[in-house]
């Protein structure tokens, strides 16, 4: 019975992937920073507006290079979600960060902009907001009390390719922004990230970060007759060979995109009946967010037993899961963060929720079953 196993995720390919990455093996060059990488890197600040997008191995590492560039020291504070992958914290933390938690929205799981303000002290360096499931954080306040306490904004916005703000691409608004191209995401290259740089004054440095430290894509450029060793850096970048999975999957971008939300668009509808009905609460997308459709998450009434439902799941051979479990509930966050304020809707609403099905692919069929089996465990 495994050929009708509903799988959570199941990684998209366009068709394109073996031949760009054999047109890279024939052409020698496959370390970093090839023709395929400065595609992505053209793709990326054409469709954002950042000043310089950068192709790095992992989202985690665009997190990692922003933190030194905002040359964070120990002690620095960074107000952020708890509700979030580990990334969004480890990258301060490897500096001798901060992070302090912060509780997140009812509606849309972002973090609660409201509460920002009263969590900033004299140590506070930076606001990492999380578009979590592709859903824009108000942006708007947010920027605005960082340029009034000269606060810098680093915008996770991992699961957020070809999502927008009133507009705007995520990614772009922050000082920085880092996007993941992991294979659970959208657009894929397997492992991968990219730092985008909105400040044209930081582009050169990231670049050296980048490059273990020194000036070596000067150096490619004929800006510098030698490179050496400038400032601290690591090795954030990806091979050729990733770059050229990425850019078949960038290139059918839009067309991922439409194909997701017509999934999301065909649960949303379906799904209805039960929200009305009290049993579970649909996801919540402001007006001035323009979703990717990243994920249908679903939460479920209080009172109802999340296990139950995933085993119930389980047994119709559909993969549901749950998400996050807080970061300040657990070890590493109790040992390195602290908190700011209650944890109400951190606690209550992972507590409630989980994740539905949603691939490239995903028929209405098979949606259907999905549906049929949530209602079945609900009712």
């Amino acid at each position: 019975m495994q050929q009708n196993r509903i799988p959570f995720n199941r990684p998209h390919m366009t068709g394109k992937e073996i031949e760009y990455i054999a047109e890279a093996h024939a052409g020698h060059m496959l370390a970093g920073d090839g023709p395929f990488t400065k595609r992505c890197h053209a793709w990326l600040e054409q469709r954002t507006g950042c000043s310089k997008a950068l192709l790095t191995h992992s989202c985690t590492a665009a997190l990692e290079m922003a933190a030194v560039l905002l040359d964070i020291q120990p002690g620095d504070e960074i107000i952020m979600p708890s509700y979030t992958f580990v990334s969004t914290a480890n990258a301060f933390v490897l500096r001798g960060g901060v992070p302090v938690f912060v509780d997140i929205r009812e509606d849309t799981l972002n973090m609660d902009e409201r509460l920002i303000e009263a969590a900033i002290t004299p140590r506070t360096r930076a606001i990492a907001p999380v578009h979590y499931a592709g859903i824009a954080c108000e942006m708007d306040t947010i920027m605005d009390i960082a340029r009034r306490h000269g606060l810098q904004v680093v915008e996770d916005a991992a699961q957020g390719v070809m999502s927008r703000y009133k507009g705007r691409a995520l990614g772009s608004i922050g000082d920085f922004g880092a996007f993941s191209f992991h294979e659970t995401k959208n657009v894929i290259s397997g492992e991968g990230g990219a730092l985008l740089v909105n400040a044209p004054a930081q582009a050169l440095r990231a670049e050296i970060i980048r490059e273990k430290g020194t000036d070596r894509t000067r150096f490619f450029r004929n800006e510098v007759d030698k490179y050496t060793w400038q400032e601290v850096g690591s090795s954030f970048l990806p091979g050729e060979l990733i770059a050229a999975f990425l850019w078949a999957q960038l290139e059918e971008a839009q067309s991922i995109t439409i194909d997701r939300m017509a999934s999301w668009n065909r649960y949303h509808q379906a799904l209805a009946p039960l929200e009305t009905q009290g049993l579970l609460r649909r996801p919540v997308v402001p007006e001035t967010c323009q979703h990717n459709a990243h994920m249908y998450y679903v939460l479920l009434a209080p009172g109802v037993h999340r296990q139950a439902v995933l085993s119930c799941l389980r047994e119709n051979e559909i993969s549901s899961v749950f998400h996050y479990v807080p970061l300040h509930s657990s070890p590493g966050g109790l040992r390195y963060g602290r908190v700011h304020g209650s944890m109400q809707f951190t606690d209550a609403q992972s507590a409630r929720l989980i994740r539905l099905p949603l691939w490239v692919g995903l028929t209405p069929e098979q949606q259907d079953r999905v549906v049929n089996a949530l209602t079945e465990a609900l009712t």
